[in-house]
């Protein structure tokens, strides 16, 4: 099975996916420094990581619904399903800490937002788990990097995926 949506035979979702998650695990490192005693201007950078986070997971959720329309519906279709559901999970609970912190002139972190985010984390580490599984499962037929065949075609493509 092949993504829909490739960059030089590459599924993008998963490319993607790999910003959101890295905004959230350095919005948490800013928060923990911020609650820890650092300066405080570490928990509003942590703050509009956040946000930036959530925007590349809306960016990323896009394209994995996209993708979602033509996984078959087997094994592979819950297991897309859960990873969306999942980082669903993961950006709302950011989310809510976003907005909690919203409503603070300094947008510092709590405690309680801490914990919030770490467990977000936590729920993260399972879509990762998701997300590796569904790697193994689009990445058969794609052509080697490397080879003559990685080079044809445009550079990016959205294509019907082949059955």
């Amino acid at each position: 099975m092949q993504s829909r949506l490739r960059v030089q035979g590459h599924p993008i979702q998963p490319m993607l996916v790999t910003f959101p998650l890295g905004l959230f695990v350095s919005a948490t490192v800013f928060d923990l420094t911020d609650v820890l005693g650092g300066p405080a201007f570490l928990g509003e950078v942590g703050y509009w990581t956040g946000v930036a986070a959530l925007v590349a997971a809306a960016l990323s959720a896009v394209a994995g619904m996209v993708d979602l329309w033509d996984v078959p519906g087997d094994r592979t279709r819950r297991t897309a399903i859960s990873f969306n559901l999942v980082n669903t999970v993961m950006a709302a609970m950011f989310l809510l800490t976003c907005l909690v912190r919203s409503q603070s002139p300094q947008r510092g972190a709590s405690a309680a937002v801490l914990i919030t985010e770490l467990v977000a984390l936590a729920v993260g580490g399972v879509g990762v788990h998701l997300g590796a599984r569904l790697m193994r499962e689009f990445d058969t037929g794609r052509a080697e990097a490397g080879t003559l065949d990685a080079l044809a075609g445009s550079t990016i493509e959205i294509v019907r995926p082949r059955p």
